[in-house]
């Protein structure tokens, strides 16, 4: 018997993984906001806006209802923007069947309560015990093409993650297990962060070294938040740490790292952000990352200054003299 999926965000990333299920025999059902993007795709086959180029199967649905989607789902996918996971989990009470499994493709952290989107989707589902993450370094445009890829799944109890490692595996795309969920959320949150100050040196045309040094200190800002909640810290060397980390620094997929270089070339953060068809998650959770260093008492010197940037106008050329000449440091003493 084929296991139901349901999968909610119809972006690029939703639309991978549903292709990926179906191909692996899977029945599967898309939920997506809005109408005409529904009805494109239904008359396309594809995702033009956000796939182009990669022929969706007439099998996978497209629907506006999420009660279609969910009720008879037993495992539900959720690839939506960080900021309306809440808003949208909240419906599912009512309507999702007893022993769902729970898979979150989120890589974000909650605005208002800093809070990573198992913890969100647990508040919310308190009687879903089976939830998991999948994150790492895989773009939606590579793996819908096949491009070999490596991923983590981890969830808290060990049988669940390895639910989800077996529900994703590919010849295509290999599945590591970790129970360290909050180390590997944190990982796919933060490196957004990072992502944009890359972006930012791209664009004020600085070079490999820069962006070596902020690869190499993003990391080590993204270990000190991992280890004051409870992470591992061999969790931030793998694939959904470091791993995450390199490509969303480097790569032309990357939406967090190209609003970082318009940012860098004088383009506004409301321009920037107007001129994308995708969520650049490092946005929002550059908020909740200052937000959260300042209430555990933790130095964020990349992230202060993203934020200044951002939030505050400052002028990105200042803001990397102000990294440059921080007080001199010890480096072991800061790892």
């Amino acid at each position: 018997m084929k296991i139901k999926v349901g999968v909610l965000g119809g972006g690029s990333w939703g639309t991978t993984l549903a292709i990926l299920l179906h191909e692996k025999g899977f029945y599967v059902k898309i939920w997506e906001f809005l109408a005409e993007q529904v009805e494109l795709i239904k008359e396309r086959r594809e995702n033009v806006q956000f796939l182009p180029g990669v022929f969706i199967p007439n099998e996978i649905e497209f629907t506006t209802s999420l009660e279609d989607v969910v009720k008879e789902a037993e495992v539900i996918v959720i690839v939506l923007p960080s900021q309306v996971v809440r808003n949208v989990v909240k419906q599912l009470v009512s309507i999702i069947r007893p022993g769902v499994v729970i898979v979150s493709a989120v890589k974000g952290l909650e605005i208002t309560t800093m809070k990573r989107i198992s913890e969100v989707i647990n508040e919310e589902l308190p009687r879903v015990t089976k939830i998991g993450v999948i994150s790492g370094p895989s773009h939606a445009e590579e793996v819908s093409r096949k491009i070999p890829t490596a991923i983590v799944s981890a969830a808290a109890e060990d049988e669940t993650a390895k639910f989800i490692q077996d529900l994703f595996l590919t010849p295509n795309l290999r599945v590591y297990t970790n129970t360290d969920l909050i180390g590997v959320e944190l990982g796919g949150a933060l490196k957004n962060i990072v992502a944009i100050a890359a972006g930012i040196s791209d664009g004020l045309g600085l070079g490999d070294n820069t962006k070596a040094a902020l690869i190499t200190r993003g990391l080590v800002e993204i270990i000190r938040v991992g280890e004051i909640l409870g992470a591992r810290k061999s969790t931030f060397l793998g694939l959904s740490g470091l791993g995450d980390l390199v490509v969303t620094c480097t790569s032309n997929h990357s939406r967090n790292r190209h609003l970082g270089e318009m940012i860098g070339k004088g383009i506004s953060l409301e321009d920037a952000l107007s001129s994308m068809v995708m969520v650049a998650e490092g946005v929002p959770t550059t908020k909740a990352a200052k937000e959260l260093a300042k209430q555990v008492n933790i130095e964020l010197p990349i992230t202060n200054e993203v934020y200044n940037v951002l939030f505050e106008e400052k002028n990105p050329k200042q803001a990397v003299t102000d990294l440059m000449l921080r007080s001199a440091k010890r480096e072991e003493e800061l790892v």
